[in-house]
């Protein structure tokens, strides 16, 4: 069964050059006070970068044809955000700057295949 969902095959490839993590990379980043220091707390609680990491985590556990409207959403979010952001990096010391830290909770790590 193939996955029929519209746009899909759209963001398919941006999503998988966007997202350069596996979903255990991103789980165990995910896990450390770094990740959990950058982004935006509004509400008090969890930046909307790492709930959004934990979503990632969840579509790259799905297969292609499992992907549903809702995940094809997300995922045209994520790339927008890595599209966006990865276009804002610092001058030095990006190994440790919370524009890296920011960019790996959306599941993209800048020095990664770099």
């Amino acid at each position: 069964m193939t996955a029929n969902v519209d746009g899909l095959d759209d963001v398919w490839t941006d999503w998988n050059e966007a997202v350069n993590m596996t979903a255990h990379e991103l789980e165990e980043w995910l896990e450390t006070e770094e990740s959990r220091s950058v982004g935006d707390k509004s509400d008090g609680g969890e930046s909307t970068g790492h709930k959004s990491g934990r979503r990632i985590v969840e579509i790259l556990g799905k297969k292609k044809s499992d992907l549903d409207a809702d995940d094809v959403e997300w995922m045209r979010k994520v790339v927008g955000y890595v599209h966006r952001h990865r276009a804002q990096g610092p001058a030095d010391d990006v190994e440790h700057s919370r524009w890296r830290y920011s960019l790996m909770n959306w599941g993209n790590d800048p020095l990664k295949n770099a």
